[in-house]
């Protein structure tokens, strides 16, 4: 998953926080219904009333990304399912990703909790804690079909592209090649579509986002998908337990009840189900 350092946050509605933009994610209301307690069902502590405060960065589809003024997204769809269990609503805070490898807005208080296609790496669990995993991710090599690349191997001496800071990134430069930076995935395809790079490599979700558009689909293939035992989850400030398990709650009875099922086939395409594999984090 990805880091843009230096990246502006974009303010794009007049409710803003102090390092980035509360969108609304699902509802039109961050209301705490008059209560005013920052305490959620469970005992979950809250950062605000009557939200659960989310940090990602966008975009990153089909997992996050403004469509139509509203963040939506797997990941978002999900969030929803934890807001629904404590009894509030979600909102959103689109901020810099590096912030989340150091846990800085969990720490700042500015978010309860980060939901952004982030990979689990020993480096990242460091700085915070996350919940189990919620989705098996591979990377994918994407190239022009008239590239003549048909595999990973192919792309030594090719122009590679990738997103900056992201373990697509790192794999690439793992095995000798040195990718050109792009730094957000909307950039990253367009680097493809206008020929600065031959190829890139990218989590394969995003890769099959792209492609449910025709456009892209005529004119792009996937060459190869690398199996590089990725695992997305949701990270929380180190220390709070209550919330993490609140998030693996819901996650879980989404998978048990087939909501992840129905989520997966209307964000990412036909279900895989070694997607929801069952295996906690380390």
């Amino acid at each position: 998953m990805k880091t843009t350092f230096g990246r502006r946050t974009r303010i794009l509605a007049a409710t803003t926080a102090t390092a980035g933009l509360v969108l609304v994610a699902g509802c039109t209301s961050s209301d705490d219904g008059g209560s005013g307690t920052k305490t959620a069902a469970g005992g979950v502590e809250l950062v605000k009333a009557g939200q659960l405060t989310t940090c990602t960065h966008l975009p990153y589809p089909p997992f996050q990304s403004e469509i139509g003024g509203k963040v939506q997204g797997f990941d978002v769809s999900l969030i929803d399912l934890v807001a629904k269990d404590l009894g509030v609503k979600q909102e959103i805070l689109d901020t810099p990703f590096e912030n989340f490898k150091t846990g800085a807005f969990l720490n700042s208080g500015e978010c309860d909790l980060a939901a952004a296609g982030m990979t689990i790496t020993e480096e990242r669990k460091k700085n915070v804690d996350f919940s189990d995993p919620y989705f098996e991710a591979t990377q994918a090599v994407l190239v022009d079909k008239k590239s003549g690349i048909s595999s990973f191997a192919d792309l030594e001496g090719k122009k590679v592209g990738a997103q900056a800071q992201t373990t697509g990134e790192d794999y690439a430069k793992s095995k000798g090649l040195d990718p050109v930076s792009f730094e957000s995935s909307d950039a990253v395809l367009n680097g493809l579509r206008t020929g600065q790079v031959q190829a890139v490599v990218i989590d394969y979700p995003v890769v099959q986002g792209w492609l449910k558009d025709k456009a892209n689909a005529a004119a792009f293939e996937v060459a190869e998908q690398v199996n590089t035992g990725e695992q997305y989850g949701v990270t929380v400030k180190k220390g709070n337990d209550k919330l993490r398990e609140a998030i693996n709650k819901a996650i879980n009875d989404a998978k048990a009840d087939g909501t992840y099922k129905k989520l997966y086939e209307q964000w990412i395409g036909p279900y895989d189900e070694s997607a929801a594999s069952p295996s906690p984090a380390a």
